[in-house]
């Protein structure tokens, strides 16, 4: 059966939670109908006990339905025993404790013995990773798979005679030379590589698995984590999933790039426990989880209650990226929109035309302070006619300052007769749907060169199909601004994309998040920055999307950055440096945050440069493919450095690693002085 035969998801409209086994891991039950647990991770030394027992209560106080504690030895995993006991004293005995498993099956046999959970990396666990070439013949992949099996067989054996639960944890970092080889660095060799452990425990009779696909693009986790449950469906498998973006890093950047990726995977109602990886102290991880599962909650609720529907699924290949075809309505202008370019930003005004001197002021702030993510397109709102004359004045004050000015009119009295369109903008006018209505805007915008973004709904277009093939694709955007009663706010976004592909039309999509598209009306920056990158991130993880607005947000300098931020978590534009940052831990061999911010300090104006921080080995030169530069603890006050995978520098001394991290960048031709970007960016 082929991927595009077997969905991933019961459907892609409605939050439809998957259905899995329940998995105990101690008291606290994952899967089956279980709310989604939330997780974090200590990150003082395993060895030191007091002060993991400290992070293990902090982190339960603060919400944490399960803590994970590295023991990257067999000293560290003995240290999980007086851990445990003095965790259960402190009254946390219904906690359960993970210990987190890399490149030693004997420190697992010994955690094993401690803890709740063992996790282990199958990339990790029974391989070496040299990033070794070499052809495996199908007995040698046999012997392989042997040797596996041995390895891995004792812990099996151990977790179900003491009823220990088994997370097996791929990370697009570490996947073994013998996966690489045959699957390469995808995510179906992160989903081969899980499933030959899975297969190992099957033949013992044991069935306590929670499964992870982590990475730290979220491309790359979320294509993982769909190609797992289909694979799992044909083998007729239901275990529980974990859910995370690894090496998120730190601030907003690391919580837009998590909502974008366990956000995708929740609205199709995947997704049983999750934690957030920041770069920061671990409790701030647990409040981010919680707004996540919240809302993921709210939409699966939600979706039990919505009418049934007599939409199509019509499953695309959501197993590999495709950018959706759409057609270049760039017009020769400054104004870019087309197959080749990035998806464009638009900021709304969020002030009425009254206060244009104002809105104005706002444009250039932006402009001026964020340079490389400069506002492309401005919404404004037109109450009446008697502000006609306010919107002539903003074009020609602005100027080039922007691409496009985006009008819609609050009522259908208005009429645009007399405006002086000035020519150094492109004029987009929004338009609801109503067939004559439609054709008189679209004879009136190829008449001047200007666009029609037509605000509608799937259904509309395919009632209306023959009209909108009739008027072609040289003018008209496709948009949406609220909900339908029978989905979601992706869902509608993606009926219409699906709408829009059934009729032949390669017109571009502008995705829009607005107010009325949030599941749950909460006040304050964070929520609207998580609810906005759950609705729309995942859209542009699948190629859907060639304008973008973010609404919901209060601040015009907040719309824009967030609009843009997201786009760079989605893969879509890279308008500032990019941190692959790991979250600490007890392995971590250097201070990860401190380090993390003098790095941002010295190298954040470097737009389009990928810069991975790890803390230690075990993900560092996998979890940097995409990254361009890697500094990675290689031992206790030593770094090493690498390009792309390969290490070219080891054994620096910390105190000098920033400035050969630096030098190295030099070598290779991507450095830039600051102020020599910020006279680049001015230009």
């Amino acid at each position: 059966m082929s991927l595009q035969q077997q969905p991933y998801c019961h459907s892609r409209f409605k939050a439809i939670r998957r259905q899995t086994r329940e998995v105990m891991v101690g008291s606290v039950g994952v899967g089956g109908n279980n709310p989604i647990r939330v997780q974090s991770m200590t990150t003082s030394l395993t060895q030191d006990v007091e002060a993991t027992v400290k992070q293990c209560i902090r982190l339960a106080e603060a919400g944490c339905e399960a803590v994970r504690v590295t023991a990257p030895n067999k000293t560290a995993a003995e240290a999980l025993g007086p851990i445990r006991k003095q965790f259960s004293a402190a009254g946390f005995a219904n906690v359960p404790l993970v210990a987190d498993i890399h490149f030693l099956p004997s420190a697992a046999m010994v955690a094993i013995e401690h803890v709740e959970k063992v996790r282990v990396n199958p990339g990790n666990y029974a391989d070496k990773k040299k990033f070794a070439v070499k052809e495996y013949t199908d007995d040698i992949y046999e012997q392989e798979l042997e040797r596996l099996h041995n390895s891995f067989t004792p812990l099996v054996l151990r977790a179900k005679e003491l009823g220990r639960a088994l997370r097996i944890g791929t990370n697009h970092g570490s996947l073994s030379d013998r996966i690489m080889n045959r699957y390469g660095d995808t995510p179906l060799g992160m989903v081969e590589s899980a499933l030959e452990f899975i297969r190992i425990a099957e033949s013992h009779n044991f069935h306590d698995i929670i499964l992870s696909m982590k990475a730290s693009n979220p491309k790359v986790m979320i294509q993982a984590y769909r190609l797992v449950v289909e694979k799992m469906n044909l083998e007729g498998m239901q275990y529980p999933l974990h859910l995370g973006v690894t090496e998120a890093g730190e601030g907003e950047d690391a919580r837009i790039k998590s909502a974008v990726g366990i956000g995708a995977l929740l609205y199709d109602g995947l997704g049983d426990t999750i934690r957030v990886s920041l770069t920061e102290d671990p409790w701030h991880e647990v409040p981010v989880c919680q707004e996540l599962v919240k809302r993921a909650h709210a939409h699966w609720e939600q979706s039990a209650a919505l009418p049934e529907t007599d939409r199509a699924e019509k499953h695309q290949n959501f197993y590999e990226y495709q950018r959706r075809e759409i057609v270049d309505l760039s017009f020769g202008q400054n104004a870019p929109l087309g197959p080749l370019e990035p998806p464009r930003v638009i900021t709304a005004a969020g002030r009425p035309l009254s206060e244009h001197a104002e809105i104005v002021k706002d444009v250039l702030a932006v402009n001026r302070k964020f340079k490389d993510a400069k506002v492309e397109g401005l919404l404004v709102e037109v109450a009446s006619n008697d502000e006609l004359p306010l919107l002539t004045q903003l074009a020609k004050v602005l100027g080039s300052s922007v691409e496009t000015i985006v009008v819609k009119c609050l009522s259908e009295d208005i009429s645009m007769e007399g405006v002086e369109f000035s020519d150094d903008v492109r004029w987009m006018f929004v338009c609801k749907f109503k067939e004559n209505c439609l054709e008189h805007a679209h004879q009136w915008a190829v008449a001047n060169n200007f666009l029609i973004a037509l605000d509608t709904s799937a259904h509309q277009v395919l009632e209306w199909q023959d009209t909108i093939k009739q008027l072609g694709d040289g003018h008209i955007v496709f948009t949406r601004t609220g909900v339908p009663g029978d989905t979601h706010a992706t869902g509608a976004y993606r009926a219409l994309g699906d709408a829009l592909k059934e009729i032949g039309s390669k017109a571009p999509l502008w995705i829009r998040v607005t107010p009325e598209m949030q599941v749950l009306q909460e006040p304050g920056f964070g929520n609207q920055l998580l609810e906005a990158s759950m609705v729309a991130g995942n859209l542009f993880v699948d190629g859907m999307g060639d304008l973008i607005s973010v609404e919901n947000v209060d601040t015009f300098a907040q719309r824009t950055a967030l609009a843009y931020n997201m786009l760079q978590a989605a893969r879509m534009r890279a308008t500032k440096t990019e941190y692959v940052a790991c979250p600490s831990c007890g392995r971590t061999l250097f201070d990860l945050q401190e380090v993390t911010q003098r790095i941002k300090g010295r190298t954040g104006h470097l737009k389009g440069v990928t810069i991975a921080v790890m803390g230690c080995i075990v993900n560092g030169p996998g979890e940097m493919a995409d990254a361009d530069f890697g500094y990675v603890g290689g031992a206790p006050s030593k770094i090493n450095l690498y390009v792309g995978k390969e290490c070219v520098k080891v054994n620096i001394p910390e105190a000098e690693a920033l400035d050969r991290l630096v030098d190295l960048i030099s070598e290779h031709g991507k450095w830039v002085e600051p102020e020599a970007a910020a006279e680049t960016a001015e230009v």
